[in-house]
């Protein structure tokens, strides 16, 4: 095989989305406050478009806000009254940490977990590193 027929066969094993020029935006939360807790009413579309599981990502945010909340359909309740500017603040943190990749700026990632270590991994340009939490 020459090397124009090993590129091409290499361009083909990759993603689909890699080739994809479309600028990711982190999404914004729809949340208001009723009496003493705080409603996000799109939380687990928010979930969705940063490709990660709702359960983990309720528990990074909740840890980060420090309470107590669950999910309810689509929408997460947190215990508290938090303005939308924290949440949009926490959700672009996780979004930075956890899914947007620090050597491609691309969101193109995936979470994976060999024995207790998890690991960011990068459909777009193959690059992988530990993080912290998922």
């Amino acid at each position: 095989m020459d090397y124009a027929s090993l590129l091409k066969r290499a361009e083909d094993l990759l993603p689909k989305n890699v080739f994809e020029k479309g600028r990711f935006e982190i999404p914004r939360a729809d949340s208001f406050i009723m009496g003493n807790r705080t409603i996000v009413k799109n939380f687990r579309e928010i979930a969705s478009i940063l490709n990660r599981d709702v359960d983990t990502f309720l528990k990074y945010i909740l840890r980060e806000l420090a309470t107590a909340g669950n999910m309810s359909g689509q929408e997460a309740i947190f215990q508290g009254k938090f303005s939308p500017s924290v949440i949009n603040e926490k959700i672009e943190k996780y979004a930075k940490e956890s899914v947007i990749c620090t050597e491609c700026n691309r969101p193109d990632t995936r979470i994976i977990r060999e024995d207790r270590i998890t690991f960011l991994q990068c459909e777009a340009c193959g690059a992988r590193y530990p993080v912290k939490h998922a």
